[in-house]
């Protein structure tokens, strides 16, 4: 449908600005995602996916990037990670791609609306969560390759 064909592209978009393909060329590099359920938050859930598959398949990248999705609650509070639910409720649903390096945006894409000011929040807070995902990354690639 629409939806995932729009995904499929910001998931795209997304890989090719991190992968360094000059570095093998006429080579494909096909990523097959699959979702087994939706319980929310499913861009940033296969952005993640997307890179961490990357990173075991041993590519050269760039950098890393992680999926951040906030949810901009009536009230305007941000909720990060949301539920499906949540998203439904949130006024606007704001999903952000953040590279490692500098923690610069790679991709955002918006749900709803909201004023610039509040993007920005959402923005500031998912460049804060990415912190954690990163340090999920290195340590998952740590128990992953450790000797014990």
């Amino acid at each position: 449908g629409v939806l995932e064909r729009s995904r499929e592209q910001l998931l795209r978009q997304t890989c090719e600005a991190v992968v360094l393909g000059v570095l093998h060329p006429r080579t494909a590099i096909s990523l097959v995602l699959q979702v087994l359920s939706d319980a929310g938050s499913l861009l940033s859930c296969c952005l993640n996916a997307a890179c961490m598959a990357l990173l075991d398949a041993g590519l050269p990248l760039a950098t890393l990037f992680c999926g951040v999705t906030c949810a901009l609650q009536p009230d305007g509070t941000i909720l990060l990670d949301p539920t499906a639910q949540q998203e439904q409720e949130a006024r606007a649903t704001l999903t952000f791609a953040i590279a490692s390096s500098e923690r610069k945006v790679l991709m955002a894409t918006t749900k709803g609306s909201c004023s610039v000011e509040e993007m920005q929040q959402c923005l500031a807070a998912a460049q804060r969560a990415a912190s954690t995902i990163f340090q999920f990354y290195r340590d998952s690639v740590r128990r992953r390759y450790s000797k014990s």
